[in-house]
């Protein structure tokens, strides 16, 4: 029996004055979307082992021929979909800017529960999980999620420090380093803790990061 046609090839109802046929770029753009998303959500709740190509284009419609003709293994299908998972959950340019107030302590406070809230969703927390475990198989996950979820915001803060020393309010001689050491210190307990399956309350939170955002500011005092 001949494989069933991908239904990406089969042309939805066209409107008046649309010819029918292969399906437009935003149509192909639209399905290639939701191929990753499928996957994404796929890889997230039963892992990179017992997810198949053949189960993620049953559920989106699509021929395995269709989704091997794109990612030729699963491996290459995994880091596009956590690629896309990641991008789609990053936080905005907007967002991030947002968290700078005029107090310099309130700002740190704001970005580190900014990254916190983030990372600690049921999502975020089970894409730490997956990139935990499978980054001994895929080194590359670990920088892949930091270039897009984290390092806008370090950049944003090492501006940030970068200004307050230059105003001699800080003595911050790598400001993208102290960015990076902030986010270890304030962020990475809490999010291991939640990552770890404890429960967290907002007030625990919120008491270890304005206690570490303390810590982080007389640490980089003029001497």
């Amino acid at each position: 029996m001949s494989e069933p046609a991908d239904v990406t090839d089969i042309p939805a109802p066209s409107a008046v004055g649309v010819r029918a046929g292969r399906p437009t770029r935003e149509q192909a753009r639209a399905r290639h979307e939701q191929l990753l998303d499928c996957a994404f959500e796929n890889f997230l709740d039963k892992g990179y082992e017992p997810t198949t190509i053949e189960g993620i284009a049953a559920e989106v419609s699509m021929t395995k021929r269709t989704v091997y003709a794109r990612y030729p293994e699963k491996a290459a299908l995994f880091r596009a979909a956590l690629r896309r998972g990641t991008e789609r959950r990053a936080a905005s340019r907007a967002r991030i800017e947002a968290t700078r107030v005029d107090d310099l302590e309130a700002t740190l406070i704001n970005i580190a529960m900014l990254r916190i809230e983030l990372a600690g969703t049921e999502q975020g927390v089970k894409m730490q999980r997956l990139i935990n475990t499978e980054a001994y198989r895929f080194p590359d996950i670990f920088q892949t999620y930091y270039d897009i979820a984290a390092l806008p915001t370090v950049e944003f803060l090492a501006g940030i420090l970068a200004e307050e020393t230059a105003a001699g309010r800080l003595a911050v001689d790598d400001p993208m380093l102290a960015a990076n050491v902030f986010m270890s210190m304030v962020v990475s307990g809490p999010v291991r803790f939640l990552v770890s399956g404890n429960a967290l309350s907002e007030t625990a939170v919120r008491t270890r990061v304005d206690f570490a955002v303390r810590l982080f500011l007389k640490g980089a005092e003029p001497r």
